[in-house]
């Protein structure tokens, strides 16, 4: 027998012709919603067999102008800098935070934490914790009952959510194609965890630029890491034994990267005219590497910044007389920053 699909609000705004934000107003009883209105909210919700949620229903839609942040990993350089981001931009905005730190980036029971949230009367959820593996699955059961704004930063596109993302594939072909302009051929890439989407895309961007400029891409030309310098120098000693002909390499991030550079000393390998090396991230240290270091910059501040005015966008919207500004992704392009650790 097959299980039948639980109906959810945006079921019923869809039938009803209106917004999630109208059909909220109805269930919480609010005044500022036309008799109309309401009665052909009511049938539909009567005639779909809708059931909110208990939380749902207990929620009175007041104004607290506070915006929840669901993170993890602050202990590591790029989730500080987007809650960074975020902070400054909501203290701008006129709005304040309620974090929430998961105990890890894989955790998987998230109820407690958005029931946490909704209680306090959040207007909205920045959800800045990665995409790894299937950490976000709960998202396809919980979402359509939450009746709340809500955006994701770095995970891949969908058409239903509001995402904003830095494009690392895009940053995985610029290192790529910076390597090969500067005469390099044979270029290693150290990977980030492959279970982490970012990782994914990095491998992804390097492998195909590599690929379309006719050069063949094999299993022991890249090694995985976990984004710390210790295993930046773990990855690049098992390059080095598995592509020894190497000539260059690009690190995932710039902390492998370093880790790379010092197993490329102590081999007598020369940065840059032995072997070129690239990161990723542009962290403010990255400059005063030895070599300096090259790297695709990509900004967490203003990645933090740019959900946050994506949510206002959408909650802002959902104050006016049902008007809702829909699911949009914002993409984010990262720039190449050139040094001499590939100045051939």
């Amino acid at each position: 027998m097959t299980k039948r699909r639980r109906v959810t609000i945006k079921d019923v705004a869809r039938a009803a012709g209106v917004s999630t934000q109208t059909v909220s107003r109805v269930i919480n009883d609010r005044p500022d919603v036309a008799e109309e209105t309401r009665q052909q909210v009511t049938l539909v919700i009567d005639r779909l067999g809708y059931r909110p949620s208990a939380i749902a229903r207990s929620l009175i839609r007041q104004r607290s102008f506070t915006i929840g942040v669901v993170t993890a990993g602050l202990k590591y350089i790029g989730p500080s800098r987007t809650l960074n981001g975020i902070a400054d931009q909501a203290e701008q905005s006129g709005y304040a935070l309620l974090l929430k730190e998961l105990p890890s980036f894989q955790t998987r029971e998230v109820e407690p934490i958005i029931d946490s949230l909704l209680s306090r009367h959040v207007e909205g959820i920045i959800w800045a914790v990665p995409q790894i593996g299937d950490n976000h699955e709960w998202l396809y059961s919980r979402l359509p009952d939450l009746n709340l704004p809500i955006v994701f930063l770095t995970m891949e596109d969908h058409p239903d959510l509001s995402i904003v993302y830095i494009d690392n594939y895009a940053g995985g072909c610029m290192a790529a194609r910076h390597l090969l302009e500067q005469g390099y051929r044979r270029i290693g890439h150290i990977t980030g965890p492959l279970d982490w989407w970012e990782a994914q895309q990095r491998q992804a961007g390097w492998q195909q630029t590599l690929e379309k400029a006719g050069l063949g891409v094999e299993p022991a030309h890249s090694a995985e890491g976990n984004w710390s310098s210790a295993s930046g120098a773990r990855a690049a000693v098992r390059l080095l034994e598995q592509y020894p002909r190497l000539d260059a390499i690009f690190a995932a991030n710039d902390q492998m990267a370093l880790g790379a550079i010092h197993v490329l000393g102590e081999r007598g390998r020369r940065v840059p005219q032995d072997v070129g090396v690239i990161g990723f991230d542009g962290i403010s240290e990255a400059a005063y590497f030895r070599p300096p270091l090259s790297t695709i910059d990509q900004d967490q501040h203003k990645l933090g910044c740019g959900a946050v005015t994506e949510l206002l966008k959408r909650i802002e919207g959902g104050h006016e007389d049902g008007k809702d500004s829909g699911a949009q992704s914002v993409l984010l392009r990262p720039q190449l920053i050139v040094r001499q650790s590939t100045a051939r």
